[in-house]
């Protein structure tokens, strides 16, 4: 089972995992809200419900075990339910009750100590006659209290002291003051002293004597000062992005950073110039400035520098295309055979005196279809001539492209497929007073398939993709124009689109029908005759053309190199079924690219 959701209603969610667990529960009023939650793998029901747990305790809410009914209410108001009190381990976030018996040291003393490392809503007690600890709280949050319990727990007279840092890390402090503690330079473990550190609060506790405590708080309060206003250098290497957007960026923050840092009590303002440079040939940061403001721009950089996702798109343009023409009539003509010119023409389509003049030359007429003459004509120009003409034309295409792109998220890529045709913009011609050499001047331009797009992966898988396609093909059959021609179907457009999912873009369907009839005036309408006197044609054009968008998310190597392996598979079985069949005129085997693991 997977639990992916979206701005769901809180109360939906509860009775779907109501369904998947078999668990009964009872919800408070106050319990409201919207959860997103995003999972990657199946989970069993006992996982469900741990996650559960987690929704409810974001959203402020807690779970109180009854005995026929699980109570969710605001976790506020959890400690004052029946919460089951538990003695193993838990690190779950279920809310519970776990009383803690503390042996060494004064349960009442830990209180102060302990209760800042705790949510607000939580409960924290010492009970002085038995020397427990009463905790209500969820369990990690539990597990964690003992864990701290067990390291101060010691059998000794020391007692304990909690030091808020307001400038240095606690993690940086416990490692050098461990470092100072009699037998560290041996691995052994110091006597009487205690130091641990807590990273959420940036804070150190330390157990011991109060002449040790005094000594440790003492070296604590010198370490815990501003940075000098010298500063400090650092190279940051990236491993994903690049150094020179990330140095842009941190320049525009940088401002922010050193306020965020003085808020702290950080730098001082003499201290607070910040210098970052990129270092293109090793993808490396150069920071100068005081540590804190290098510790929080360090902090940026973390989350700045990962892996982005990659989009591979694949598209399918289809077009199926059907022209189909019929033309039929009859021309005629008569020659005066004193003056070689003519009496008279009915010339309907406008070839007649082509055709008759490279007849009369003894050349063949330049006309399509089927021609049937009779009469008589000579080169004096005598005679008379009747052409009947029929022409029929079917042509159909089927054009299929499928074009495939891999970019980075948020970055535009581009493909093109075709070829880079002149098309004449201008010329000039020499005249008799200002003789010269005539040119042309011409302009280039990619006629093909040109494909570009910007994707950018949001929040469930979902993908926003602009994009523009242009398919265009030179026009071999227009005739009346005075240069090239070009078919240009083109498109432009942003969408969403789920991971994996197929989507039309767009797409026209295109039927154009066209009947022309020339004729004769009179002689044309005569019943029966009429057809004698007329040329008629008709043209039909139909076109069908559609896009297909099909993209892919590859979040990482492995996928990438499965997608990889099937296109490289599918190239290297179409090249062998080629050269079985043994196409080309010389002999011998096509070159065929490796197998994918010589390949590698």
């Amino acid at each position: 089972m997977t639990l992916n959701l979206k701005d769901a209603d809180i109360r939906a969610v509860i009775a779907t995992v109501s369904e998947m667990t078999g668990k009964n529960f009872i919800v408070d009023p106050r319990v409201k809200g919207k959860v997103t939650v995003i999972s990657s793998k199946a989970m069993d029901a006992d996982e469900i419900y741990h996650v559960f747990l987690s929704i409810l305790n974001i959203h402020g809410f807690a779970t109180v075990p009854g005995k026929v009914a699980i109570k969710i209410v605001p976790e506020v108001n959890a400690k004052q339910g029946a919460v089951p009190t538990i003695k193993g381990m838990r690190n779950d976030d279920q809310y519970v009750t776990r009383i803690i018996p503390v042996e060494n040291v004064s349960a009442a003393q830990l209180v102060p100590v302990l209760r800042p490392l705790l949510p607000q809503q939580s409960h924290l007690a010492a009970y002085a006659t038995t020397n427990i600890l009463i905790v209500s709280s969820l369990a990690s949050n539990i597990s964690r209290i003992m864990n701290l319990v067990k390291q101060v727990d010691l059998a000794s007279d020391s007692e304990f002291d909690l030091i808020t840092l307001k400038h240095a890390s606690a993690d940086e402090v416990a490692r050098i003051l461990s470092s100072l503690k009699p037998g560290a330079a041996k691995g052994a473990q110091a006597v009487g002293v205690k130091i641990l550190a807590d990273s959420r609060t940036n804070s150190i506790i330390i157990s011991g004597n109060k002449t040790e405590r005094k000594n440790i708080a003492s070296i604590v309060e010198r370490l815990d000062t501003p940075s000098g206003g010298s500063g400090s250098t650092k190279v940051i290497y990236l491993h994903y992005a690049k150094a020179k957007n990330i140095a842009t960026i941190l320049s525009g923050l940088s401002k922010s950073i050193v306020g965020k840092a003085t808020a702290k009590g950080g730098a001082p303002k003499a201290a607070t110039q910040v210098n970052i440079q990129a270092d293109e040939s090793t993808n490396a940061l150069v920071i100068s400035a005081a540590p804190d403001v290098v510790r929080e721009i360090e902090a940026v950089i973390r989350q700045l520098d990962i892996r982005r996702a990659q989009v591979m798109v694949k598209m399918i343009i289809a077009e199926i295309s059907a022209d189909k023409s019929a033309e039929f009539g009859i021309n005629w003509a008569a020659y005066s055979p004193s003056s070689n010119t003519p009496l008279g023409i009915i010339d309907l389509n406008g070839s007649l005196s082509s055709t008759i003049g490279s007849v009369a030359a003894g050349q063949p007429p330049s006309i399509v279809g089927t021609m049937l003459g009779f009469g008589k004509i000579n080169s004096v120009g005598e005679g008379f001539v009747g052409l009947l003409q029929a022409i029929k034309g079917d042509a159909d295409s089927n054009i299929l492209a499928t074009p495939t792109l891999v970019t980075l998220d948020n970055e535009e890529a581009e493909i093109i497929v075709g070829q880079n045709v002149p098309f004449v913009t201008g010329s000039y011609t020499g005249t008799s007073s200002t003789p010269s050499n005539p040119f042309q001047t011409i302009k280039r331009e990619d006629v093909g398939l040109t494909l570009k797009i910007k994707p950018q992966i949001n929040e469930g898988d979902s993908i926003r993709m602009e994009i523009t396609q242009e398919v265009s093909s030179v026009n071999l059959s227009a005739q009346s124009a005075t240069d090239v021609i070009t078919n240009k179907r083109s498109l432009k457009t942003t969408v969403m689109i789920d991971d994996g999912q197929i989507l039309a873009l767009g797409g026209l369907l295109d039927e154009t029908m066209s009947d022309s009839d020339r004729r004769v005036p009179i002689l044309g309408d005569i019943p029966l005759l009429g057809w004698l006197f007329s040329y008629k044609k008709s043209t039909k054009v139909k076109r069908d053309l559609t896009m297909f968008l099909h993209p892919r998310i590859i979040r990482d190597g492995k996928q990438g190199m499965a997608i990889a392996s099937r296109k490289y598979n599918l190239l290297r079985a179409e090249q062998l079924k080629i050269n079985e069949k043994q196409l080309g005129l010389i002999s011998g085997d096509a070159p065929i690219v490796p197998e994918m693991n010589d390949f590698l």
